[in-house]
């Protein structure tokens, strides 16, 4: 009996690897059909997620939802618009004139390498980094041209941009609105033992991930910009809003952002990016072990294996949108399946056995 059940269980988590990866296969080709309308859906409903705590902050205020609504887009409406007259020229300039330093910097960095493997083979060091600057080089030069071509298609593209700019406010509008109504009626589809906790652990999750990693990321850019500028570091505002950008990859972000600066600026300056590195290391080991915790605290529970895996699972399905949203995703996952457990569990009733005294009768 117990060999039978176990070639049971065998043969039930044989079958589950394949299902499993059908599913992701299936998902991910929805995804690719429906890549840009799932896009501005997804980000809409983050947008909604944000906007939602000081909508509810005006609320206790006394406010009525609309007019908490309207207040809080009329105001992100003018942040942005006071951002896209400010920084976004600047943002532009740096980026342009970044990509036209890229190949003198190449140059400087192949004549530092050259004399620097001229000392190595004086001592016979076994060690070829001509060879290995100019394959570097040559990969940088051609990314760099790359994004260089595509400004043109980029600025074709505005227009579209655009378009898609109003759509989002406008989708998040509604769904500040009577996002309600639609969220409680798609979960009333579900059994109220699975609906539930699954919505309110979807509500918990993106909320506090997406909200916790922009704090992160403003820090990062609030933090860096200012110290980049104290450096005279070329770009500074461009550098640090990339790293605050990075932010908001999850785990990894900050690192790879603070990687990629570091090795343009090394290109130019090795001495400077190496403080920018430490600048930039510092900050970060601020972030992670101070405010992360604060903010984010254990809020998933889920291992960091799981989250790694999650992050590659949505890196292959939907690029970055879709490492985005893995960690929260995964995170209410576990949330309803703990809490599925937790329903299924029998109620353990204690007795209690009371001697009595025949006198007492």
């Amino acid at each position: 009996m117990r060999r039978s059940a176990n070639l049971q269980r065998l043969l039930i988590l044989g079958l589950t690897g394949p299902i499993v990866a059908l599913n992701i296969w299936v998902l991910s080709q929805i995804f690719r059909y429906f890549e840009h309308l799932i896009t501005i859906l997804t980000i809409s409903a983050i947008l909604a997620f944000l906007l939602n705590y000081p909508v509810r902050v005006l609320e206790r205020i006394r406010f009525k939802r609309t007019q908490a609504v309207i207040i809080v887009l009329v105001v992100t409406l003018a942040v942005l618009v006071i951002l896209g007259v400010t920084l976004v020229p600047i943002l532009v300039d740096q980026t342009t004139q970044l990509f036209k330093n890229i190949p003198d910097w190449l140059e400087t960095s192949n004549q530092n390498l050259d004399q620097l493997d001229a000392w190595t083979k004086t001592r016979r060091l076994p060690l070829d980094l001509k060879g290995f600057s100019r394959r570097v080089s040559f990969r940088i030069e051609n990314q760099a041209q790359a994004l260089a071509s595509q400004a043109f298609g980029v600025a074709l593209g505005t227009l579209t941009g655009l378009i898609d700019v109003v759509f989002v406010v406008v989708l998040a509008f509604y769904m500040l609105l009577y996002g309600d109504r639609l969220w409680k009626g798609l979960f009333n589809l579900l059994p109220s033992q699975i609906g539930l906790p699954l919505s309110e652990s979807l509500r918990l999750n993106f909320q506090n991930f997406f909200i916790t990693q922009v704090l992160l990321g403003l820090f990062m850019m609030a933090t860096l910009t200012p110290i980049f500028l104290t450096l005279n570091l070329p770009f500074a505002l461009l550098f640090g809003l990339l790293i605050g950008v990075a932010e908001l990859i999850p785990f990894i972000g900050a690192t790879l952002g603070i990687g990629m600066v570091t090795l343009l600026v090394m290109l130019q300056d090795f001495w400077l990016a190496v403080w920018v590195a430490i600048a930039s290391i510092f900050m970060q080991q601020i972030k992670d072990n101070v405010l992360a915790p604060k903010l984010m605290g254990d809020f998933t529970g889920l291992n960091p294996i799981w989250i790694f895996i999650a992050l590659l699972i949505g890196g292959q399905i939907a690029g970055l949108l879709g490492v985005l949203v893995s960690v929260p995703l995964a995170g209410t996952i576990k949330d309803t399946i703990d809490t599925l457990r937790l329903l299924r569990q029998p109620s353990v009733v204690t007795t209690e056995t009371v001697s009595r005294n025949p006198n007492d009768i």
